[in-house]
């Protein structure tokens, strides 16, 4: 009998400006809200075949960005504002799938190990700005009590081309922005190079064990 624990958690938080409200599952989001559209989102895979729901999510998540806002500015007051504790965001950008020209793909910005969230991702292709096919999850914690956030840019690869994804965080002097450019990579001449010495060398093997033979013939 095989045991698994799973990580079932609710992740709120708010500011002046914002907030953010998600159930996940061992660091996959299942379902987040929506301040500016009012509603909850599910985000799980659309291949899942019971999705798990949580009613009245929106309804709560309302209340508790009252009482969070609330807690917000007494928090202020007791400790006279501090300055936010800030740590540093790290990034990579790749491809979900293996690259193929004119095949349709998604690029990865993973931006992880930074205080406090969000961050925000711009992307760029041949240095234009990029909005249409974008999207970006809500901050996910770690154990470290930093967070992860990942965009995607639904794409596809054409020969040349050069993308972009730019993170501001305030914990950033100045933007951090990661390079990603379309390589559709031509066959090299090193199979064949290889192919060709093994064969050399086979026929020389080859030869030196036909002399052999003949001199064996020749003594006995």
């Amino acid at each position: 009998l095989m045991m698994s624990q799973k990580a079932d958690i609710r992740v709120f938080g708010c500011s002046d400006t914002g907030a953010e409200d998600m159930y996940g599952l061992d660091g996959e989001e299942k379902e987040y809200i929506d301040f500016k559209k009012k509603e909850a989102v599910d985000a799980q895979p659309k291949f899942f075949v019971d999705h798990v729901h949580y009613p009245g999510h929106y309804e709560q998540a309302v209340g508790d960005l009252a009482t969070c806002r609330q807690n917000l500015g007494v928090s202020r007051r007791a400790y006279k504002n501090p300055p936010p504790e800030l740590e540093t965001p790290h990034c990579t950008i790749y491809p979900r799938d293996d690259v193929q020209l004119d095949v349709e793909n998604r690029l990865i910005c993973h931006v992880s190990g930074f205080f406090p969230a969000p961050v925000s991702v711009y992307w760029t292709r041949n240095e234009q700005n990029v909005t249409e096919g974008t999207s970006i999850n809500i901050p996910n914690p770690s154990k470290d009590g930093t967070f992860t956030q990942i965009s995607t840019l639904k794409f596809t690869p054409q020969q040349g081309d050069i993308y972009s994804c730019t993170v501001q965080h305030p914990a950033l002097e100045q933007p951090l922005t990661r390079v990603w450019d379309v390589q559709q990579d031509q066959p090299g001449i090193g199979p064949a190079v290889f192919c060709g010495l093994g064969l050399t060398v086979g026929l020389l093997g080859v030869a030196t064990g036909t002399f052999f033979l003949i001199k064996g013939n020749e003594c006995s």
